[in-house]
């Protein structure tokens, strides 16, 4: 629009200049100083805006469409639309990692393909020799031929964008036909006019400012509705491809016969689950939320998850930035979330978390008076509570109910959580030799828990605290790993969440060395980034920052697996781990 206006008013400009500058204006005829001027004048009006996919997408192709022009050739829209696509990958390779590149591009490609909307003037209407009445008339039937023209446009492009919409967000939104039917034109004809002219006279961007705040209470008001989006797991790429090609498909202007094969091409992305451990195991992944905890527990049937990472900023926290995307993306419908105590790097995620899982029980120390209890009431951990999902069985170690009533710092009121399986481990991750042997592997989550703590489980139930995998306690602070514990735990492999460069130095120098003298591997979330400990296969860890590695990834010490299988492995079971074989 703004090409548009520019361009009319250079040509116009440059139709009156004649008179001072005849030679220029002979040389350069008005039509082709209006074509650069409002090129030129949209490219900086781009880059004021903040130079976005969506703006170089726009230039790129008006500067095709004037280069054409200006040249006496003609290309079909897919060159074109091809064309700009590789100027602006060519120019910035990273646009194909944001999700605008693609929602952009695919829009335009999809309404070119099915034929975009001409607006109509019809000139008879104008000029039409008849009464006042039939003017009007065919003035309404062209006004509803255009808007006609433009709600299948929308739908056009929902049909085309919602298979994407899945596979980059996990989510589509039911209202959004409704939402673009308003916002478009009142963005277009209201918002960005109002928003130009504030250029020239700044008090009307305060009207600008006002329709912008009455559109966003309206989008609110949409994005309230029960149902206004849905949400589903996130698929494989040959499922999401799939669900793209199919909404393509169904957008097209051909014979409903053939466009209904689409459907079956959005089934997997509508359908997809992600793959679960059998009864009788368990899987855990430790998120990767910086300094803080957050631990996602899944069975056969029901998921847990221990703490919500921490919160960033007033506006920004663990459960909205990573952890609310991870539960969406595997479809979780959180059975219990666990607070392991009040401190913000284990609890500030937690108001989205419970707000994204109403369904959601929630089992914490937490005080009484906390603003979590307002949210949703929390049940009390306590030591000898247990319960059993899918053959998993889940114990609450600690505190105890006379710890209550002692004072003292936070940590020490941790909920510890073990949990066991009962099913068949893989053959070779047992300790035995025997592939078939019924044997339990067991995860300790001990939260925040320090010395004191520890020696109190030690002396009280040292059998129960022997597990497979350790959550490092406190992070890797120096208060906590005593020797007695880690011998009494005696884990096949441990993982500490800690922030990169965090200013408490987690984990200390000291408590790594510990872990090292037992030759126990302990995989860190700074270089490791989210890890994943199966139940079936209690000896080693997976690293998705490994799994995920690009090239243009900063690499924070990682080193490299002689393995070559992306794991974390604990040591053999006859000799000890080499130190080249630990992270």
């Amino acid at each position: 629009m703004f090409a548009w206006a520019a361009a009319l008013l250079t040509g116009a400009l440059w139709r009156r200049s004649a008179r001072l500058t005849p030679r220029l204006c002979l040389a350069v005829p008005a039509a082709s100083a209006a074509a650069w001027g409002g090129l030129l004048l949209a490219t900086l009006y781009a880059v004021f805006s903040g130079w976005g996919v969506p703006a170089q997408r726009t230039i790129w192709m008006l500067a095709a469409v004037v280069l054409l022009r200006q040249s006496g050739r003609q290309w079909p829209w897919p060159q074109i639309w091809l064309m700009a696509m590789a100027v602006v990958v060519a120019l910035d390779p990273w646009a194909l990692l944001q999700a605008g590149f693609w929602l952009s591009f695919v829009a335009v490609g999809v309404l070119f393909a099915t034929g975009t909307h001409t607006w109509e003037t019809d000139q008879s209407v104008i000029h039409h020799s008849g009464g006042a009445g039939q003017r009007v008339r065919e003035g309404w039937a062209v006004l509803r031929r255009n808007l006609a023209g433009a709600m299948r446009e929308q739908w056009v492009v929902m049909l085309a964008l919602t298979p994407l919409s899945l596979l980059l967000f996990n989510q589509v939104s039911l209202v959004g036909l409704l939402a673009n039917a308003v916002a478009i034109p009142w963005v277009t004809l209201v918002v960005t006019p109002l928003a130009m002219v504030g250029v020239i006279w700044s008090p009307v961007w305060s009207v600008a400012a006002g329709a912008t705040g009455w559109l966003a209470a309206l989008l609110q008001w949409l994005a309230s509705w029960p149902l206004a989006s849905i949400s589903v797991a996130s698929a494989p790429l040959w499922a999401a491809v799939a669900g793209v090609a199919g909404g393509a498909v169904l957008a097209m202007r051909w014979p409903w016969h053939l466009r209904l094969l689409g459907l079956p091409l959005l089934l997997p992305v509508l359908f997809w689950q992600a793959p679960r451990m059998p009864p009788g195991h368990f899987e855990l992944l430790a998120a990767d939320v910086g300094q803080g905890n957050a631990v996602l527990v899944r069975t056969a049937n029901h998921s847990l998850l221990y703490d919500t990472g921490p919160r960033f900023s007033r506006e920004s926290d663990a459960g909205h930035r990573v952890l609310v995307p991870l539960l969406r993306a595997f479809g979780e419908r959180l059975d219990q979330v666990v607070l392991s105590h009040r401190d913000t790097d284990h609890v500030g995620g937690a108001p989205a978390v419970l707000a994204m899982q109403p369904q959601a029980s929630l089992l914490s120390s937490i005080e009484a008076g906390h603003e979590l209890q307002a949210l949703r009431p929390a049940v009390r951990c306590m030591a000898g509570q247990q319960w059993v999902w899918d053959g998993v069985r889940f114990e609450v170690l600690h505190p105890a109910a006379a710890d209550y009533e002692l004072p003292g710092k936070s940590n020490a009121m941790s909920c510890v959580l073990r949990i066991s399986s009962s099913g068949v481990l893989a053959p070779g991750s047992s300790v035995s030799t025997a592939p078939t042997e019924q044997r339990a592997a067991v995860a300790l989550l001990p939260g925040d828990i320090e010395a004191a703590q520890e020696l109190k489980l030690v002396a009280a139930q040292p059998a129960q605290i022997s597990a497979d995998f350790l959550l490092v306690p406190h992070h890797g602070s120096k208060t906590s790993s005593s020797g007695a514990f880690l011998d009494a735990v005696s884990p096949r492999v441990a993982v500490v969440q800690a922030g990169y460069r965090n200013r408490f130095g987690h984990p200390a120098v000291p408590v790594v060395a510990r872990y090292q003298e037992r030759h126990i591997p302990v995989a860190e979330s700074s270089t490791c980034g989210a890890a994943i400990w199966r139940s079936d296969q209690p000896g080693a860890v997976t690293c998705r920052r490994q799994i995920a590695l690009r090239y243009w990834h900063h690499q924070v010490g990682l080193i490299p697996n002689p393995t070559g299988d992306n794991l974390v492995h604990g040591p053999a079971p006859s000799s000890a781990q080499a130190p080249e074989n630990r992270p």
